[in-house]
């Protein structure tokens, strides 16, 4: 058995006394007035956290640490290779921009419980607009910025924004995506009409604003200023939305997720310490993007919340200029830890399989890489390991819960790492593999992978003006259970695995595989960048397996025999029974801007069935290569 003695002490403690548990981790949130009860079983759906408490995100973010001293550390590290710009914000410059833009968006109509939706690119103004809602008590929704105009519409209709907020453009590497024309035209589609427009105009692109509708973000800032008009902090309810969060569906209404304010404070803040292992002062760098939820929990709130460093990267893993860009951000900057997905690593793999340009570069501060996103393949883990000689921590979690479901709490104590395993669940998830009688399935089986009720502070509470969704989606399939949609097992030390989602559970002549275990495998090949595998329809079996892969730069060996030795890896590791003969080598993936495989919109067009183009991808030119690679699987005319 794996010691696990400390995390053990602290998973037991919650278990044993959930309310006095997150009664003291909430001690290192500052509250306007404590709550009523800690938790509230009969409140919403499956209950509802610190009920009765008043508080504020912006205040525990800022104000309180400049009270308290912290106002001449940095609060933002921005890092912009595409603009060739760099900039540091202390705590006490970000608390006077917050405070003079919140009261901007005060003066022009947004008040508490009125939602901002906030279209911009990884700049500081996005999290200085993210704040502001925050301290006054507006409930923002950030939309990733170059989003479809049919998608921003959508989120438009849903959550009835009495602002948007944005940017004259986003830059990308080589072209400009222009925000202006595409808000315009969701402005139009979309039935519910905004107020109003601000719009943060970059040098790179001047977006021709519209009379009576549009407003210029320095203008209005630039009078507030001369006239020193700062908004103080709303009290808001512990229970009160923050944000909503659109999930990324490829069909039908996007889901908004709701985010509280309270738990969700005491939540990050917890984890910062304990998962993350971070302390007040240190550098942390979440390499993602505001418009997602990693975006939101830990480049903006957690590590605000928790008095250190974040930083505000504008660029690509690589061809920003290169792949060595991360290290010379983690050097420059003096980042402790780094949280990215995995697809970006093994981006970096891909380009530069030797890690050569990591010795570059002085990465002593350097302590920790945690990965989330997507499965990280132990390959990647490894390759990791061996190049940066720190321990890589895979953790997972969703956009709905806000923060790691199964971790390895660094900050408590270092768990053994198990390639292909996020470790065990955090305090807050009773996690139970479930069939579908909802039933537990013995140790080392495949089942849904469920967490008991009530799910812990931060997670959502609801979907935005819809409960009856939100159970169908979530409670109703397991009851008494929170459905991840994610497939997996639990070995005998306790560590979770997270194989799949359960549509990418296949069904072989009746034996159900999953494609996570295949790509495992099928990763492990030296040859092989990164892999996806779905299940395609056939008449014979139901389903078979089909491998798509990415060879690393500069392998010229031939690609039938890779394909083939592919194939025997499978054959060899898992077994006949996955009938695994089909490798295709493509020149890449499509994947969303978040750096998600599009699994499910492979396998409807190797079904051949119909699809809607996903909103979230990263370029759409590569669904045309998906199709042509597999024409090689039709039968002749």
């Amino acid at each position: 058995m794996v010691d696990m003695s400390k995390y053990s002490e602290v998973y037991g403690s919650w278990k044993n006394d959930p309310d006095a548990f997150w009664a003291a981790a909430a001690r290192d949130i500052d509250w306007f007035k404590l709550w009523d009860r800690v938790f509230d079983p009969y409140a919403d759906e499956y209950g509802r956290w610190y009920v009765g408490a008043e508080c504020n995100t912006c205040y525990n973010c800022l104000d309180r640490h400049v009270e308290n001293g912290r106002g001449g550390q940095a609060a933002i590290i921005y890092d912009s290779p595409i603009t060739d710009q760099k900039q540091t914000i202390s705590y006490a410059e970000l608390l006077d921009d917050v405070a003079t833009f919140a009261a901007v968006l005060q003066e022009n109509g947004v008040g508490k419980g009125d939602r901002v939706v906030i279209y911009m690119p990884m700049v500081p103004e996005a999290v200085v607009a993210m704040l502001a809602c925050a301290r006054i008590g507006a409930i923002h929704s950030v939309v990733f910025g170059g989003f479809a105009a049919s998608e921003l519409a959508s989120r438009i209709d849903d959550a009835k924004p009495k602002m948007i907020v944005a940017a004259s453009c986003g830059i990308e590497p080589g072209r400009i995506v222009s925000y202006k024309p595409l808000i315009d035209e969701a402005i139009e589609i979309a039935s519910f009409k905004p107020d109003c427009c601000i719009i943060g105009q970059r040098p790179q692109e001047i977006a021709t604003l519209i009379e009576g509708r549009d407003l210029d973000w320095s203008v209005l800032v630039n009078d507030a200023r001369e006239r020193n008009a700062k908004a103080p902090c709303t009290p808001v309810l512990a229970t009160d939305p923050l944000y909503i969060l659109y999930t990324s569906g490829t069909t039908g209404q996007p889901k908004g997720v709701v985010r509280d304010n309270g738990g969700h404070m005491v939540a990050l803040k917890w984890s910062m310490q304990n998962i993350y292992g971070m302390d007040p002062g240190d550098v942390f760098w979440a390499a993602s993007d505001v418009g997602w939820v990693v975006g939101h929990s830990y480049i903006v709130y957690g590590p605000l919340l928790h008095g250190c460093t974040t930083v505000v990267f504008e660029g690509k893993p690589v061809g920003t200029p290169d792949a060595g860009v991360f290290w010379r951000v983690i050097s420059e900057h003096g980042v402790k830890a780094l949280f990215t997905a995995p697809t970006a690593f093994r981006a970096i793999k891909k380009e530069d399989p030797g890690g050569e340009l990591i010795k570059s570069y002085d990465l002593s501060g350097f302590k920790t890489l945690f990965l989330a996103g997507e499965r990280a393949d132990p390959d990647t883990l490894q390759w990791a390991e061996n190049n940066l000689g720190v321990p890589v921590i895979d953790h997972w979690w969703q956009t709905e819960t806000g923060w790691s479901i199964a971790a390895n709490p660094v900050g408590i104590e270092i768990l053994p790492v198990v390639h292909g395993s996020p470790t065990v669940a955090m305090p807050g998830y009773d996690i139970q593999i479930l069939d579908d009688a909802c039933n537990e399935v013995p140790r080392g089986e495949t089942g849904a992978i469920s967490v008991k009720l009530p799910l812990p502070p931060s997670c959502l509470p609801t979907l935005w003006q819809d409960d009856q969704r939100f159970r169908e989606s979530y409670l109703e399939d397991y009851p008494g259970y929170y459905k991840t949609a994610d497939a997996g097992y639990m070995d005998e030390n306790g560590y979770i695995y997270v194989m799949s989602r359960t549509d990418d559970i296949i069904n072989v002549a009746g034996h159900r595989l999953s494609t996570g275990g295949m790509e495992e495998v099928v990763a492990s090949h030296p040859d092989v960048a990164e892999c996806a595998v779905i299940g395609i329809a056939d008449k014979l079996k139901g389903q078979i397996p089909a491998g798509f892969i990415v060879l690393n730069s500069g392998v010229e060996r031939d690609r039938a025999k890779i394909e083939g030795e592919v194939v025997k890896l499978v054959r060899d590791k898992i077994g006949p029974v996955a009938a695994f003969k089909t490798v295709l080598t493509v020149q890449r993936l499509p994947k969303t801007r978040s750096g998600k495989i599009l699994r499910g919109t492979m396998r409807s067009i190797a079904d051949g069935g119909a699809y809607k183009m996903p909103p979230t991808i990263d370029d759409p030119a590569i669904l045309d290569e998906i199709k042509e690679a597999l024409k090689v699987l039709q039968p002749p005319a």
